[in-house]
């Protein structure tokens, strides 16, 4: 078989989005995973197409954000007409309890012409009957999205299953890379070396391990996060409502998500009681109607951790045809779409999107001598 013109590792969102927009301009993408593709952190989120506290937030991460944001509606019926699955984006609006910073938040949102506003009392019933009682007001993000991953990853997989120019690799896991003096000219896997001519990194918390095997350190690290899943009543919860850092996120079906946790354990995806009670009680605390909800499921992901939630996009140094997509922290769902249209630019030699500057990997990590 022929090398592909683009070999992409890992198959999450970002490597799924860098495939499919390579895939359009009319190239040759194999895309290699481990497990099946979307099953990880992309599949293990919550599906809200922001940042949870947008204003902690610095410029480079609001910029792809931003750009981001306005791509999703389009993304979304796009893989509704061409997969035959619809990602369910909805576009409903966030409520925020209780924010002891609401002035500097006000303030983000002027400067970055985002409507964010303080709402009453009869403002938060009205739209969210069942919301904790005694709240005088709240604040409102009116044009927050959320999409349900599962269903997104679903249909992305399935949109590229049937690209002729694309060739899905399930089940093979990459070990390494085969070099030839300043040049990966094929990646490592137990079955075998699989060529490519450009081979792009989207490894998500496994990332800085496959670099590591050429001598780069990357500074990206797993970050567990635990959910639960309500299967509650139809209409319980209209949109997403967040409290001191926790989240209730509505599906189309009725059931509600809650999340999430924040843990530093490694690789470890073992789920435990006393995460599953923390949950419950932030939900039933933004909530209380869900006290009387079945817990349907409990379940742990894998975030990239690194420096300010920045992700690393761009080439590797010192490997001329290396790339990473990687490192996007808690919001790799939120910013795919405009960090990998960025990668991609960079690769076709577009003009892109936004200045790559801030995420580049020069003057980001060491590499070893």
């Amino acid at each position: 078989m022929a090398a592909s013109e683009f070999l992409v590792v890992g198959g999450g969102v970002i490597g799924m989005m860098t495939t499919l927009q390579l895939a359009d301009a009319g190239h040759s993408v194999t895309l290699i995973e481990r497990g099946r593709c979307g099953q990880e952190a992309s599949w293990a989120g919550g599906g809200i197409v922001s940042p949870l506290y947008p204003w902690r937030y610095g410029t480079a991460v609001s910029r792809l954000s931003s750009w981001s944001e306005g791509f999703y509606p389009e993304l979304a019926q796009r893989l509704r007409e061409e997969a035959g699955v619809d990602p369910e984006y909805r576009q409903r609006g966030l409520l925020y309890l209780r924010v002891d910073e609401e002035s500097r938040a006000l303030s983000w949102a002027r400067e970055q012409g985002k409507r964010l506003e303080r709402v009453d009392a009869d403002f938060l019933y009205a739209r969210e009957p069942e919301a904790a009682p005694g709240f005088s007001e709240a604040l409102w993000m009116p044009m927050l999205g959320s999409i349900r991953n599962p269903r997104l990853v679903r249909s992305l997989r399935t949109r590229l299953e049937a690209m002729p120019s694309v060739t899905l690799r399930e089940g093979v896991e990459v070990t390494g890379f085969k070099m030839a003096g300043a040049r990966a000219v094929a990646v490592q896997t137990r079955t075998g070396p699989v060529a490519g001519d450009q081979l792009i990194v989207c490894g998500g918390a496994w990332a800085a391990g496959l670099l590591e095997t050429v001598g780069v350190s990357l500074p990206v690290r797993p970050v567990k996060g635990q959910m639960i899943l309500f299967r509650a009543p139809q209409g319980l919860v209209q949109r997403v409502v967040l409290m001191d850092g926790r989240y209730v996120i509505p599906r189309a079906d009725g059931r509600v998500l809650a999340g999430s946790t924040l843990e530093e354990c490694g690789f470890d995806k073992r789920t435990d009681v006393q995460a599953r009670d923390s949950l419950w009680a932030s939900a039933t605390a933004i909530i209380p109607a869900l006290a009387d909800c079945e817990v349907e499921h409990h379940w742990a992901g894998l975030r990239p951790g690194s420096p300010g939630g920045v992700p690393f996009i761009g080439a590797v140094p010192g490997i001329d045809n290396l790339y990473v997509n990687a490192g996007h922290y808690r919001n790799g769902l939120v910013l795919a779409p405009a960090s990998t249209r960025l990668l991609v630019d960079l690769l076709l030699g577009r003009e892109p999107i936004l200045d790559p500057a801030p995420y580049a990997l020069n003057g980001r990590l060491s590499v070893a001598g």
